[in-house]
């Protein structure tokens, strides 16, 4: 299934059920197996939960999963490489860094198909 986020400063950003429970749970938000149907982050918490998720990406990096910086291997064309968390995030991230300026909220909601 697919996750909407929605703020009244930028467009839509769509994702993954998988990907965004992540990423939720990294900007702060807990829930059980399932992602609720419906959520917000308001002004005032976009600020923990921006610097949530980029803690997630470091600690992601950290570990080994991303793995560019390393000169020692081989390089791989662009399309055959994994796509990481850092990439995932970024316009999640970026629509949370222009909402936080605005002062606008984002919410997000479970997508019920094209």
């Amino acid at each position: 299934m697919l996750i909407t986020f929605h703020s009244k400063v930028v467009a839509e950003v769509l994702m993954l059920t998988d990907h965004a429970g992540a990423l939720l749970q990294a900007a702060g938000k807990s829930f059980g197996d399932k992602i609720p149907e419906r959520g917000v982050f308001t002004a005032d918490q976009l600020g923990p939960a921006i610097q949530g998720i980029e803690r997630a990406i470091a600690d992601y990096q950290k570990s080994g999963h991303d793995d560019d910086e390393d000169e020692d291997k081989q390089p791989v064309a662009p399309m055959a490489r994994a796509v990481g968390l850092k990439e995932r995030a970024f316009p999640l991230l970026d629509m949370m860094r222009q909402s936080q300026a605005a002062g606008a909220e984002v919410t997000w909601e479970v997508s019920r198909g094209w």
